[in-house]
């Protein structure tokens, strides 16, 4: 398995995410903000494993993302 990286508290709500990735992410309607889809919050990161099917289009969200706060960990 693989894990993403979010460093949420960075975001700055573009969609980036969402469009590339709509099954693993989300934008919040309180903050704006991006939530990835059953992450859990560590150290002020949130933190999810990830499929390899799930893979491809993860790397295109974190590639696309203009503030770079998406990252993948192999």
């Amino acid at each position: 398995m693989v894990k993403i990286a979010h460093y949420r508290e960075k975001c700055i709500g573009c969609n980036s995410c969402v469009e590339q990735a709509p099954d693993n992410w989300i934008i919040s309607k309180s903050d704006g903000k991006s939530v990835l889809l059953g992450s859990k919050l560590k150290k002020d990161i949130f933190v999810k494993e990830i499929t390899l099917d799930q893979l491809d289009s993860n790397i295109k969200a974190a590639r696309d993302c203009p503030v770079r706060i998406i990252k993948i960990l192999k």
